[in-house]
């Protein structure tokens, strides 16, 4: 790992930041900002007034050039972040100054998608994290030293070949497996556990792009049993030891109800029947059935409940050989957080084939309801609502407007071809909410576009059975584009404004008490918006794509905003660079 460049801010400290506030409150001491996965802070130097004369006030580069999209960590003065490639730096917070590095050696170079991995946790004077190749570390959080090492996937595990005889390229392209099982998310930390998920677990046979990546018209869903089994797991804070897995897919009843309509009402254009008649020659699609983890989970520690939303199920895009609603896959959940128990689920789009993912992250609130407030956990949807549940039932008590115009919404794919919206990108992705209890406000950055998702079918030959595979790519003539959504949740989830973005918005967004919102841009550029209203403020071009979210804390009465900006798309369409540079705002003297 290369050594910072640091550009140190010529200013004198300002006056103490907010008199009266504790010191944990000017930390960013886990993802989201606390386990509420809020993305908010009560910070208020930087406010609209002054944000405008926001500058760079020192600058770290990791030496890895990728898809940066961790958020940093900020605890007792330092910073810690986690790179493309799993390393990790201890940083003084203020300045920049390098504490100590970590340098992870891989174990295998098997890995699924491009290299990115979305943070750590500091707890109890150690940093946790989840790697790429399925190891959760423990490190010391002065020295930066190893204390314990899990191997939680096997170097093995999740690795598909092209098996029974299918060719090895489809058109002029090579096919490969999902690489293997591994970890992206930053874990949380409670009750004594460090709690993580794996990626890679519903993607089938994939395309290879030029780059070894997903390119944009990616061949997935090829028929068959080519996922993994998703699974949540937690593990002891001190030793690395596992406690507790919960698995994605239920291995009795993953069938559930064969419903016609979400739960929410939405038809799902399903061919009930064809499921019925395919359920016998399918018993155990459960054992591959997918259902990746993407995301920190929420905790609320008075009911000993975390709240996470799970992946689609395997194979993705073709569900001729999954029949039912394919439980827990796609579906906002409940776990006891000492045993890992389902307590409820929520499956917002059963029997999915179009990508849509409960990706980003859940956050706790206080939902104003007739009958008063009622503790909820929100979920921004890549089918483009934000739904609101009771947290101690799961009962369903809100849902935004549509944030974006559908388009053939849960129309089967087709060997005709059917455009959809949204496309796999969804509307909302993994990319985090902010939510300002102030104000009721919740900011999303809402991606509008359309997908074409076709059947397609390789005839058998030369003792090679028949494939059959669903091809997705970009929809033409349907514009393309990102907003900065404000939902005021005190309202219903009404919108109470929604800007357009100058190209694809990425990384999340972050509200601060300072009255401003910001957000990053996969052309670079981090812009600071006015809460109230969605006025554009300020803005600095960043290099490279935001690929993670922004924070915020302060130092000795200063206030401080830093993002990762490496690049944001994992694929060739964006068009923009990569990087390896976290960077940092203060104001001027």
């Amino acid at each position: 790992m290369a050594r910072s460049s640091v550009l140190r801010a010529c200013a004198l400290l300002a006056p103490p930041l907010v008199l009266g506030l504790p010191a944990a409150a000017q930390d960013w001491p886990a993802f989201g900002g606390g386990a509420d996965n809020r993305h908010a802070s009560p910070l208020t130097q930087i406010d609209r007034s002054n944000v405008g004369r926001l500058r760079p006030a020192w600058l770290f580069q990791t030496g890895v050039t990728g898809y940066f999209q961790a958020e940093p960590v900020i605890v007792d003065r330092v910073m810690y972040v986690s790179t493309t490639a799993n390393h990790v730096a201890a940083l003084e917070a203020a300045t920049g100054k390098v504490l100590w590095t970590y340098t992870h050696k891989a174990r295998t170079e098997k890995i699924f998608g491009p290299p990115s991995n979305r943070g750590v946790a500091v707890a109890d004077g150690l940093v946790y994290e989840a790697t790429m190749d399925g190891r959760v570390i423990a490190l010391d959080a002065k020295t930066g030293k190893l204390v314990w090492d899990h191997e939680a996937v096997r170097p093995e595990e999740g690795e598909t070949e092209t098996a029974s005889g299918l060719a090895a390229r489809l058109g002029d392209k090579p096919v490969q497996g999902s690489s293997r099982l591994g970890f992206k998310m930053p874990p949380l930390v409670a009750e004594g556990l460090v709690i993580v998920g794996v990626t890679g677990a519903g993607y089938g046979l994939h395309v290879e792009d030029d780059k070894g990546g997903l390119d944009g018209g990616a061949v997935v869903g090829i028929e068959g049993g080519y996922g993994r089994r998703g699974w949540l797991a937690a593990f002891d804070a001190r030793t690395g030891a596992e406690r507790w897995r919960w698995y994605v897919t239920k291995e009795k009843g993953w069938e559930g109800a064969y419903v016609e309509k979400t739960g929410d009402g939405l038809p799902l254009h399903r061919d009930i029947a064809a499921e019925k008649a395919a359920a016998a020659r399918f018993p155990d699609a459960w054992k591959v059935g997918g259902g990746s983890l993407w995301m920190t989970p929420a905790y609320d520690p008075a009911l000993g409940l975390i709240y996470l939303g799970t992946g689609n199920p395997a194979p993705q895009n073709f569900g001729l050989s999954r029949p039912g609603d394919n439980l827990y896959t796609m579906s906002l959940v409940a776990l006891d957080v000492k045993t890992g128990q389902l307590r409820w689920h929520d499956q917002q789009v059963p029997h999915e084939e179009w990508g849509y993912d409960v990706a980003s992250p859940p956050f706790l609130l206080d939902y104003p309801t007739p009958q008063g407030p009622v503790k909820a956990v929100a979920e921004a949807s890549k089918i483009g609502f934000l739904y609101v549940h009771d947290r101690a039932t799961g009962a369903l008590i809100g849902r935004s407007p549509a944030l974006i115009e559908h388009r053939n919404l849960f129309e089967p794919p087709s060997a005709a071809g059917i455009t959809v919206s949204p496309g796999p990108l969804g509307a909302i992705s993994w990319h985090p909410v902010s939510y300002d209890a102030q104000t009721g406000l919740a900011f999303a950055q809402v991606r509008h576009g359309a997908a074409t998702y076709t059947v397609k079918t390789v005839p058998a030959a030369n003792g090679r059975p028949e494939i059959r595979y669903t091809e997705t790519s970009e929809a033409k003539g349907v514009p393309t584009f990102s907003t900065l959504t404000a939902l005021d949740l005190n309202k219903g989830g009404a919108v109470a404004w929604s800007v357009k973005a100058g190209s694809r918005l990425s990384g999340g967004t972050l509200a601060t008490s300072g009255g401003l919102v910001f957000s990053g841009e996969e052309d670079g550029h981090l812009d600071a918006h006015d809460a109230e209203n969605g006025t554009l403020l300020w803005r600095f071009q960043c290099g490279a794509g935001i690929g993670g979210p922004p924070v915020t804390y302060a130092i000795d009465g200063k206030q401080y905003v830093a993002v990762a900006a490496g690049g944001a798309s994992f694929t060739k369409a964006s068009g923009f660079g990569t990087g390896d540079a976290l960077v940092v705002f203060a104001l001027p003297e």
